[in-house]
């Protein structure tokens, strides 16, 4: 599997396992299998800690495209302003809640400093 988080023209953070579709050498377009959008939000917290001044944030995954059934979903190149690999949480996460072994909806907390 090859799950890298892609960033739409949209501002939508997915995270999938991306494939790429190429035609005559080129790409022209990536195949989204299981893909997840990211919400990733601050926890507002009372820093009394200069040393943790960043804080907490909370991360939400939750199907792209809810309203689908399909689990692989083609996009165009024109609309992914970047592809990245994740921090080792987010991939772990997402694997964890396409094989199965989370619930619904998956969030977890993490310090902001963590990779």
């Amino acid at each position: 599997m090859t799950v890298k988080l892609a960033i739409l023209r949209s501002g939508e953070d997915i995270i999938s396992d991306v494939k790429e579709i190429i035609s005559n050498e080129n790409i022209v377009g990536y195949m989204l299998n299981k893909p997840h959008k990211v919400v990733c939000s601050k926890r507002p917290i009372l820093v009394e800690d200069p040393n943790n001044a960043e804080g907490e944030f909370q991360i939400t995954l939750s199907p792209w495209i809810v309203l689908s059934k399909d689990e692989q979903i083609p996009i165009r190149p024109d609309w992914v302003v970047t592809i990245v690999e994740p921090v080792s949480i987010l991939k772990e996460m997402y694997e964890e809640k396409v094989n199965g072994k989370d619930s619904e909806d998956s969030s977890t907390d993490e310090q902001s400093n963590s990779d």
